[in-house]
């Protein structure tokens, strides 16, 4: 596959459409307000059968408003830099990430895809086979807990969205102020709901963050770790092949592209992060009738949580050690 050519045919998509972004986000904020408030009355009714799908549904949408971010923060949902700067900040408060602070660490992660030498600027850290192998054992102990997606998804959730957010990494470096400002706007909009709704409402959207952390953390792991996946070294780091074979497409459905604000089609997003992403869907639909581009199955990502080296002689994500010799281990005759 020619990578250029996959890149020069993907600009076709890079045109926005205001209209479409607007009504966009404009009923991402409306089902978020929507769900939020019946949630809260399900709650005071003690209607927990209700309840608890509408906290999902809140979850989701402000998931939904963090994917919109960061298109925000590539400049690519609105066609005026001036519109994408005002939403992102609008909806700052509701995804719980500052926004400039969001958009340089982002871009960072950009530029080193697939980079083994700056694997910092990765959102879940990969560790190589070697790296393993010379370890000690505190440290292979705090990996395997890293690792395990039932340690990794609800307390990385917790600490990514309540924690590191209100003091984000480069801060001092990106935007202090505005992160102050952020943060002062955040407890102020939750101020609002105490308010206007208690405890139940403060409960309901811390709730719901958790949620949508979970969902942010299982997709972002998906995202570039799975079996064939791309790492390497310069010189022979390729940004092109590190951004299609290093970033996955998941085929988990239309309904679940939708909801995520298409940010399972990874891959054309990583090659161009131009295309707005009311827009990957399409392209990642025309470019592979083309192109030979890949999709990962639930099952297949399901299979990924069991990957956690790279493995720099066979160029692939495999299991720890133990579970690798168990795998390949001969089935005992009967």
């Amino acid at each position: 596959m020619d990578d250029l050519t996959v890149r020069q045919a993907s600009r076709a998509y890079n045109e926005k459409n205001d209209a479409l972004a607007f009504f966009s986000l404009g009923t991402n904020f409306l089902v978020y307000f929507g769900s939020l408030y019946l949630a809260i009355q399900a709650a005071n009714l003690g209607l927990w059968w209700l309840y608890a799908p509408l906290v999902v549904v809140v979850a989701v949408s402000s998931g939904r408003l963090y994917v919109l971010e960061h298109d925000f923060g590539h400049l690519s949902f609105f066609s005026k830099k001036r519109w994408n700067v005002l939403a992102g900040h609008a909806v700052s408060p509701f995804t719980l990430a500052e926004f400039y602070t969001m958009q340089y660490n982002h871009d960072e992660h950009h530029r080193q895809i697939g980079n083994l030498e700056h694997r910092e600027a990765g959102e879940i850290f990969t560790m190589t086979v070697r790296e393993w192998n010379e370890a000690g054992f505190w440290k292979r102990l705090y990996y395997r807990l890293y690792r395990n997606p039932f340690v990794l998804i609800p307390l990385g959730a917790f600490y990514t969205y309540f924690l590191v957010w209100r003091f984000p990494k480069n801060t001092m470096k990106v935007a202090p102020k505005s992160v102050l400002i952020h943060n002062i706007v955040l407890f102020a909009w939750w101020g609002l709901v105490y308010l206007l709704a208690g405890w139940t409402g403060v409960l309901t959207i811390w709730l719901s963050v958790f949620i949508a952390g979970c969902l942010g953390v299982f997709l972002v792991y998906l995202q570039h770790n799975f079996e064939d996946t791309y790492w390497d070294r310069r010189p022979d780091l390729s940004f092109d092949q590190a951004a299609l074979q290093g970033a996955s497409c998941l085929s988990f459905g239309t309904w679940f592209d939708e909801a995520v604000a298409n940010i399972t089609k990874h891959d054309i997003h990583h090659l161009n992060a131009s295309i707005p992403c009311y827009k990957l869907r399409q392209a990642h639909r025309e470019l592979e009738d083309i192109f030979p581009l890949r999709r990962i199955s639930f099952r297949e990502a399901l299979h990924a949580f069991t990957l956690k080296l790279w493995d720099e002689e066979t160029d692939q994500l495999v299991p720890f050690p133990k579970e690798r010799q168990m795998a390949a281990a001969p089935t005992p005759a009967e």
